[in-house]
């Protein structure tokens, strides 16, 4: 009973609660038996207090401590649980922090100590961690040492990846052991083993390295035991090793197949040992692992300066039935979109490392003050990643999707009225303001209306195409980056049926660096798009790269580019079109706002972008679409800057009202290096609930026809 009443303790402990009791006592019953009463007094939240770091000069307490999974309580810790003394959480961030300085040179580093008391009078644990710097080391000599007869050194040399000259990292020269293990072994040599070896020099700050190349002890791999995997099934574990039951026993191996199994997400922790096989020649393979959560149903709600307010319902399962496949249902609503999608990825395909998936899905986008029209697309993508190497992704895809394109007509949108007037809204009708004919000054065209590149763009339009996406990733932390690249070259060729025919370039490089402040990170982004038309078909305006925030923030959706100015007026800068190049780029650097807890998720972003949108290539002659006869001029003269030149006009009476309509369509803002700029400042809350980010932005140059937008504002979240 007493062991019992200890276990309960222990549990209480694990979950934060350190002041909990625990009290056994017996009942005597009439049957002359007892009954075991646990008398428990939970007690308050004990989590950690104060996290302390001893010997740091380098890097802040603030610094390692961000890079901590572990955090201190706050006015959080009513939802969170990172803030529980946990050992197990704590060498985990331990070995972060030593992983950390090892990348940045300090071949020294070493952790004495990771102590935590605890202290009654605040009601927590204080977690005091002493380290010991040392010196920043440079390399000074790399070599391969080959003691294979068959080997030379210089035929490995193209696999080392460190450099004379650079910093130090540990990464790097895990990275290099890992590619001479696959080389040697490619030459047949399986039980080669690679143990770098650093000479460091104190007075110089240098270390040599040298990677020895040697024949290691000829021990199999008798068996393989997986062990605490309740959900997840064997062969998910198992595939993730490159060698297996009866293969040569290679250290560097299993420690690859530790690290990709840590990486997964499935468990909480995983162990990888060794024990003595059946003879001196074989090895056991023990593999302990501890399953965490890997589903989620989440209901989220927001607001979007595009979307307007919308919720989403999803359901996310990333090791679904034990198999370590993606699956996700979604289903969104708001008062601009709606739509329901459906993503599903098996990340082995074919028993190799090689993802392929599908998505579905279906999107309505109303008609809104940025786009006078709504657009219902429905399709599908089949996806294949394939890794390149470590860091370069491959992914081939195939994409059909069907567009209907309407433009809505009623008296809150009389987007379409020159065509279809609407009693008492179309001016001109009974109930609504004269026609000024004279002037023009009072028409359909004053309320809105869209632009007859939109009118024929209307109907059903199916796309099929073929395309691939060849990405580089070197990012640090894929959730919240430090340093790194991230690259993303996408290429679509539609034309492999349906109805459209275009070839789609894009380019997106993105590359963080921490600046000398500190927990600062600086945010270079580049982005350049091409879209080329061919066969008979004309793009179609929903086909072309519609731009606005995403390319300079603080201009509106669609702000940015060709846009048909025919019907402008004061209140309405005209329709956008859409333009077939665009490039630019933008400098951005985030920090944590100094005084609050990082668990909040507060940073404060400035920033500065630049960029243009140019090219329409559609067409700028509508008169056989608005029915003109073949004696009627239907040509459209420009000069230079986009003007038609005695743009011949129609008029023709509908319900009696005279309407008047060119063929022929007034282009702005298509120039090609007239840049749009604009600086500003963000507020950024990775919060528990979901991301949200709030932008104030200050137009620095724009075109006449552009809509700005200083204010924008996403997010959601999750309850």
């Amino acid at each position: 009973v007493d062991a019992d009443a200890q276990r309960i303790m222990d549990m209480y402990r694990r979950a934060g609660r350190s002041t909990a009791t625990v009290k056994a006592r017996t009942v005597e019953t009439p049957k002359g038996t007892v009954d075991v009463v646990f008398d428990i007094n939970e007690g308050e939240k004990t989590g950690i207090k104060q996290i302390n770091f001893v010997g740091n000069h380098v890097y802040s307490s603030s610094k390692l401590e961000g890079m901590m999974e572990t955090t201190t309580m706050n006015f959080l810790s009513f939802i969170k649980s990172s803030d529980v003394y946990d050992p197990d959480k704590i060498a985990k961030d331990a070995e972060a922090i030593r992983r950390y300085y090892l990348k940045n040179g300090y071949a020294d580093f070493r952790i004495i100590g990771t102590d935590a008391v605890f202290d009654p009078a605040i009601g927590g644990y204080v977690l005091t961690i002493s380290v010991e710097e040392g010196e920043q080391y440079t390399v000074g000599s790399v070599h391969v040492e080959s003691h294979l007869r068959d080997v030379s050194d210089a035929s490995l040399e193209g696999d080392v990846s460190v450099h004379v000259g650079d910093v130090y990292n540990g990464d790097q020269v895990e990275k290099t052991v890992d590619r001479l293990t696959k080389a040697i072994a490619r030459r047949g040599y399986a039980f080669t083993q690679v143990h770098p070896r650093g000479d460091r020099d104190p007075a110089t700050h240098t270390v040599s390295i040298a990677f020895v190349i040697e024949e290691g002890p000829r021990v199999y791999i008798e068996r393989i035991n997986v062990r605490g995997n309740t959900a997840t099934r064997d062969y998910v574990i198992r595939r993730e090793f490159d060698i297996g039951e009866g293969d040569a026993y290679n250290k560097a191996m299993i420690d690859k197949a530790e690290r990709r199994l840590n990486s997964l997400g499935y468990f909480k922790k995983v162990k990888i040992t060794n024990e003595a096989g059946s003879a001196a020649d074989r090895v056991i393979v023990d593999v302990d692992v501890e399953e965490q959560s890997t589903g989620s149903f989440s209901i989220s709600g927001g607001y979007s300066t595009t979307e307007g307010f919308l919720a989403e319902v999803s359901v996310t399962q990333s090791n679904f039935l034990g198999k370590g496949d993606y699956v996700r249902l979604a289903v969104s609503a708001g008062q601009l979109a709606q739509g329901v999608e459906l993503n599903y990825t098996e990340p082995f395909f074919l028993d190799q490392r090689l993802a392929a998936g599908f998505d579905l899905y279906t999107k309505m986008s109303d008609a809104s003050r940025y786009a006078y029209y709504s657009n219902w697309v429905s399709g599908g993508t089949i996806r294949f990643g394939i890794p390149i190497t470590d860091q370069i992704t491959l992914g081939p895809r195939y994409t059909a999707y069907n567009s209907r394109l309407t433009i809505p007509n009623s008296s809150s949108q009389p987007y379409n009225d020159c065509t279809y007037p609407i009693n008492g809204t179309t001016p001109g009708t009974p109930g609504a303001l004269p026609v000024d004919t004279a002037t023009g000054q009072v028409s359909c065209l004053s309320n809105g209306e869209a632009s007859v590149a939109l009118k024929q763009a209307q109907g059903d339009w199916v796309t099929s195409m073929i395309g691939y996406t060849l990405s580089y990733n070197s990012l640090d932390n894929p959730r919240d980056p430090h340093g790194g690249i991230r690259a993303d070259l996408k290429q679509d060729f539609a034309g492999v049926g349906g109805n459209s025919d275009f070839l789609r370039t894009t380019v997106d490089i993105r590359g963080y660096h921490e600046l000398y402040f500190d927990n600062v990170v600086g945010i270079a982004r580049a982005q350049a798009g091409d879209i080329q038309p061919f066969g008979n078909q004309p793009l179609r305006i929903v086909d072309n790269f519609n731009l606005g925030q995403s390319l300079v923030r603080g201009f509106a959706p669609g702000g940015i580019g060709p846009r048909d100015i025919t019907n402008a007026t004061s209140n309405n800068n005209g329709n956008a079109l859409g333009g077939t190049k665009f490039f630019g780029g933008s400098l951005e650097a985030q920090s944590p706002i100094w005084g609050l807890p990082k668990d909040l998720g507060l940073k404060l972003a400035v920033f500065a972008d630049a960029g243009t949108l140019y090219d329409y290539r559609g067409a700028t002659n509508f008169g056989t679409y608005l029915g003109y006869s073949a004696g009627q001029a239907t040509s459209c003269t420009y000069m230079n800057n986009n003007t038609p030149q005695g743009a011949p006009k129609q008029t023709f009476a509908a319900n009696g009202v005279p309407i008047q309509q060119s063929p022929c369509i007034n282009i702005g803002g298509n120039e090609a290096f007239n840049l749009r700029s604009s600086v500003g400042v963000g507020l950024i809350w990775a919060s528990p609930m979901g991301p949200i980010r709030f932008n104030y932005s200050f137009v620095l140059s724009k075109q006449t026809s552009d809509v700005t937008q200083a204010f924008s504002f996403s997010g959601g979240a999750q309850f």
